[in-house]
């Protein structure tokens, strides 16, 4: 019988700890098992792998764009810190180096320093010989390769999403230390900054990717183990550090980010306690950051209103499935100011639909596609019919390919 998660608190934690050991016994010849993942839903995943099987034609298109991109992923070369010029200021290739990328040369001083914020407008320098760049080809890679082997079990897939995981996180010569005391640097300011941490949110992703690994004799207890051990030390120094607690303490999305990750890496990792206060941290920011029309000041200040909304909205969405697995609903938590997760996705769900005019300043094009993921994810934990109307105003072609589909098969 697969292992379905349906419990709270310190039992799911419990079973949590079983299912990492599970797939490298007997769990791994059943290809029917629920994989262990955390901001994705696996018995979600089963349903999808199930219909495909089936020849479900519904699921056809997003099933067929998943494996194009496959193909492409199986492409992309083993990604390292290491791989950088630059040396950052411990002298270790090994921790990870990037830039702020609005801070731009201040033309009235010498030298351009020290550079100075233009809100929304990406510095190209800033993407030169960086590691975010990397690192996000690594983890989009990834989570592409791993989710195309746990629907197609072709091995091809997961043998490369190991070697990419293995390169970044655990191989000696080309890890990654697990600090990031030197992101988002800004010239002339400051060699690394709390606000950094935003680079690896798609941590979240990478721990599921694992889970969707597990079934692959590819991937080993070793790799798992050493996994785990570098998402427990990234989690300690977020934790613990300086620049950690100054992101902790922010207040935009980057407060909401970090909660994510916090959250992710330590369900991954076994740590019910930080997952918890995690949780919990993210429960008392929703007082700040949501009104109850649902209008999120922080980000409405930003020149890119609509964007960040929606980014801060999808940062909630993960962390409420995340809640989940220490028994916590925020899917229906209503802060005591009275704002909600429901109430920012219904002020946002107008704009889903590319013909109605965002009223908040905007300098760059919002794709609609940036709206599918967080309002599929509500629509399996809400069934709100108007979140779900929302969805059905994004172009048909954009629904039919987008992964989210293969996500939520039950979504629209």
């Amino acid at each position: 019988m697969p292992l379905r998660i349906r419990v709270a608190g310190s039992a799911t934690i419990a079973l949590l700890a079983l299912c990492h050991a599970a797939p490298f016994g007997v769990a791994r010849a059943q290809s029917t098992v629920t994989p262990v993942v955390f901001t994705a839903r696996g018995d979600a995943l089963v349903r999808t792998r199930a219909r495909l099987q089936a020849h479900d034609t519904a699921l056809a298109a997003a099933y067929a764009a998943l494996l194009d991109d496959a193909r492409k992923a199986l492409a992309v070369p083993p990604q390292s810190v290491v791989q950088k010029h630059r040396v950052p200021e411990s002298g270790d290739k090994h921790d990870y180096m990037s830039f702020a990328p609005y801070s731009w040369p201040d033309s009235t001083k010498p030298g351009g320093l020290p550079y100075i914020n233009r809100d929304g407008q990406v510095n190209p320098e800033s993407r030169q010989d960086s590691d975010r760049q990397p690192f996000g080809r690594m983890s989009d890679a990834v989570e592409t390769l791993s989710l195309a082997y746990f629907l197609s079990d072709d091995e091809a897939y997961a043998r490369h999403a190991a070697l990419l995981l293995r390169t970044w996180f655990l191989d000696s010569a080309t890890r990654m230390n697990p600090n990031l005391k030197y992101g988002q640097a800004i010239p002339g300011v400051t060699v690394g900054r709390g606000i950094g941490l935003i680079d690896t949110r798609s941590l979240a992703q990478v721990v599921d990717a694992v889970g969707l690994l597990r079934k692959s004799p590819t991937w080993t207890r070793a790799d798992d183990a050493g996994m785990r051990a570098w998402a427990n030390d990234f989690l300690t120094w977020m934790r613990t550090s300086p620049l950690g607690h100054d992101e902790e303490n922010t207040k935009n999305n980057h407060g909401t980010w970090f909660d994510v990750q916090s959250a992710s890496l330590a369900l991954f990792a076994g740590d019910t306690a930080a997952a918890r206060a995690a949780v919990s941290e993210a429960r008392d920011r929703m007082a700040r950051q949501i009104l109850p029309d649902g209008r999120q000041p922080e980000e409405l200040r930003r020149t890119r209103s609509l964007s960040y909304s929606v980014f801060n909205a999808d940062a909630y969405t993960r962390l409420a499935e995340l809640a989940r697995f220490v028994g916590v609903d925020l899917w229906h938590y209503r802060s005591p100011s009275g704002g909600a997760i429901r109430d920012a996705l219904l002020y946002l769900a107008p704009y889903a639909d590319a013909g109605t005019k965002w009223p908040g300043q905007q300098i760059t094009p919002v794709e609609p596609r940036e709206f599918l993921g967080s309002l599929r994810r509500a629509d399996a934990a809400l069934a709100d019919p108007t979140l779900r109307a929302a969805i059905a105003k994004v172009s048909p072609s954009i629904r039919a390919t987008d992964r989210s589909r293969l996500l939520y098969p039950d979504s629209p």
